[in-house]
């Protein structure tokens, strides 16, 4: 989790008064993850919708790793079915001092590829930041991106995220955003990454920077003018390393207001378009009212509409709320419910061990009404375009409906996770065929006519 947005509308009110192409073509290969009619798609050309967790809170201060080890990767895939994990990565941790490259660091990251890969979840890396780096007592950009002076003058204030608002936060953004070299060098840490990591086959893809803040700039002209430019550098140079990683790129985090983001359209193939997706008054601690739900799904609309002015798949990278909270299920609900109408993937902040947004206790046992309401079906690989679904937890029904691509042979695949259906379930579609092993059903012949529908009930009624 990372702004309260009530705040974010007082940033937004202080800051509006104050040749060839290696991210083109070559990055649309058929036989490598692309993206194409509104989804991220495999080698088959199956549908991918990316439903996990952020891993997670402990990656942002040194030594920039979790406690997770490869029997926690296990639990997000064969405990909890879900199939994809946004790793924190840092720029301080890549690049710690000017111009040295943190190789052991990524050679610690490569191993948790492949636990990741081991347990068959696939890996969205994001570049996180919070009040722009370490000089500032937060995470991200290393101290030597930006002026000493600015680190020594600065005062933290309390809440942490009004420190935005501090000038010299705001002048190191600005100077990321505007030094040619700068913005040279944090593309360079980008592709570093990607010359270790750009054939992992658990890597789908990037996401470039976690929630952009504008600086000084006008927040309506600050990702037209800034950031798609930033973005257009630091995807072309990934790219020569890591041809086939989808491009994960966030709106400003103005669009956690609820500002409609201005990002155009880009020069380059397979984008997913990464919002992130909060309720203004749970994010306060004052838990969530169920007359939102209305106002989430009505924003998950928007952020879909948004995606297909982009030409881009709809990935939500961060939604989440502090489990002990009233109205904890209620407020999950509304975020599955309105990623479902859409058909976006969803990652869940985080997995963690606290009192807060983690899914675990410190001690490390589950959560128990958090994972109830986060654990829940849904499809993994769609051999087609997939519409919406849903899921009534009264009946336990669940419902998929999508237009079947016949011409694709690779099987549909739903999550059906044994905590919903302890005692099996029941499969209905019209015509189809279907096999499964414990949580994962596959649908190997797609149900008759289109859209087509599948349903899935609990067993020993």
């Amino acid at each position: 989790m990372e702004w309260r947005p009530l705040v974010l509308a007082a940033l937004c009110s202080s800051a509006a008064a104050c040749g060839s192409d290696p991210a083109g073509d070559e990055s649309g290969r058929p036989d490598s993850w692309h993206v194409r009619s509104g989804f991220v798609r495999d080698a088959d050309g199956r549908a991918i919708i990316l439903r996990g967790a952020n891993l997670a809170n402990q990656h942002k201060q040194a030594p920039y790793l979790g406690f997770h080890q490869p029997a926690d990767f296990q639990d997000l895939r064969q405990v909890w079915g879900m199939n994809a994990i946004r790793y924190l990565l840092t720029w301080a941790a890549v690049e710690p001092q000017d111009g040295q490259f943190d190789d052991a660091y990524l050679e610690a990251v490569a191993q948790r590829m492949d636990w990741a890969h081991e347990a068959g979840l696939l890996v969205v890396l994001d570049m996180h930041q919070d009040v722009y780096g370490e000089g500032f007592g937060g995470d991200g950009a290393p101290k030597w991106t930006c002026d000493q002076a600015h680190y020594e003058a600065y005062e933290p204030q309390s809440p942490w995220f009004l420190n935005y608002l501090n000038e010299h936060v705001a002048a190191c953004f600005d100077h990321l955003w505007t030094s040619e070299e700068l913005g040279r060098r944090f593309a360079e840490a980008w592709a570093h990454v990607a010359a270790r990591l750009g054939d992992h086959p658990a890597v789908v893809g990037f996401d470039v920077l976690n929630e952009p803040h504008w600086g000084t700039a006008i927040p309506g002209s600050f990702e037209r003018e800034r950031l798609q430019p930033f973005y257009e550098r630091v995807v072309r140079a990934v790219r020569v390393q890591a041809p086939s990683w989808v491009a994960f790129l966030e709106p400003s985090a103005g669009r956690n207001v609820g500002i409609a983001t201005s990002l155009t359209s880009f020069p380059f193939s397979n984008v997913a378009y990464a919002p992130h997706s909060y309720d203004a008054s749970a994010e306060q601690g004052n838990g969530f009212n169920p007359v939102s739900r209305g106002a989430i799904l009505a924003n998950y609309e928007s952020l879909a509409e948004e995606a297909r002015s982009l030409d881009a798949a709809l990935w939500i990278g961060e939604y989440g709320g502090i489990a002990d909270d009233e109205g904890i299920v209620a407020y999950m609900d509304a975020q599955y419910d309105g990623a479902a109408a859409v058909a976006a993937g969803t990652m869940y902040w985080s997995y963690d061990r606290d009192n807060g947004y983690g899914m675990l206790r410190p001690e490390g046992a589950e959560k128990v009404v958090l994972l109830d309401v986060l654990v829940r079906p849904y499809p993994e690989r769609v051999a087609g375009r997939p519409l919406f679904w849903s899921f009534d937890e009264e009946s336990r029904t669940f419902v998929l409906r999508f237009e079947p691509d016949r011409s694709i042979t690779a099987p549909t695949v739903l999550s059906v996770p044994s905590r919903v259906y302890p005692n099996g379930y029941e499969v209905e579609c019209d015509g189809c065929e279907h096999a499964s092993d414990g949580m994962v059903l596959w649908v190997t012949k797609s149900p008759e006519g289109s859209p087509a529908e599948i349903v899935v009930r609990p067993g020993g009624r």
